[in-house]
């Protein structure tokens, strides 16, 4: 009996230890799955805008202003930012983990999206020879990630807690 209560003790200081260390890692497996999710969807709209000679968006899903609920990449005809049933759809992205929160920040703050024009550049919807720039900042608990366009509509992940000057 004694010999029992020792195990289970023991068992429970590892599980007390080891619970908070696979909650981080959890987390942070989470975090780096949106980033690089998202970094692939800026590159798909890239490649298919250049592919195809035209416009093409990346914009958050749904409701159009919560990136953490999914974005949708399709050519946008009417330059409105949503999906109408006429225009092509060419990829979907669900809803991320509730853990991870995406904060927004671009040239064109307006309406929240990413254009690419046919020459693979980033536009805004003032002017085709505008660059759309600017970054998502992607938060799960103490951790967090940057997805950074540049003004020649080319995209990266950084950590803004390791490269802080250049993220």
């Amino acid at each position: 009996m004694v010999e029992a209560m020792a195990i289970l003790l023991i068992v429970g200081i590892l599980l007390a230890v080891g619970i908070p260390s696979f909650h981080a890692m959890l987390q942070s497996q989470r975090l780096t799955t949106a980033a690089n999710a998202l970094l692939m969807a800026v590159h798909l709209a890239r490649s298919e805008a250049i592919h195809r000679g035209r416009r093409v968006d990346l914009v958050p899903a749904s409701d159009g202003r919560k990136w953490s609920k999914g974005w949708i990449i399709f050519i946008d005809d009417n330059n409105d930012q949503r999906l109408d049933p006429n225009e092509t759809l060419i990829y979907s992205h669900s809803a991320l983990h509730e853990d991870v929160r995406i904060t927004p920040s671009f040239t064109d703050s307006k309406v929240q999206y990413i254009a690419y024009t046919g020459s693979g550049r980033t536009r805004t919807n003032a002017n085709s020879q505008t660059s759309q720039a600017g970054n998502w900042l992607l938060e799960s608990g103490s951790q967090s990630r940057k997805v950074v366009i540049n003004f020649l509509g080319r995209a990266r992940v950084c950590n803004p807690q390791k490269e802080e000057a250049s993220c």
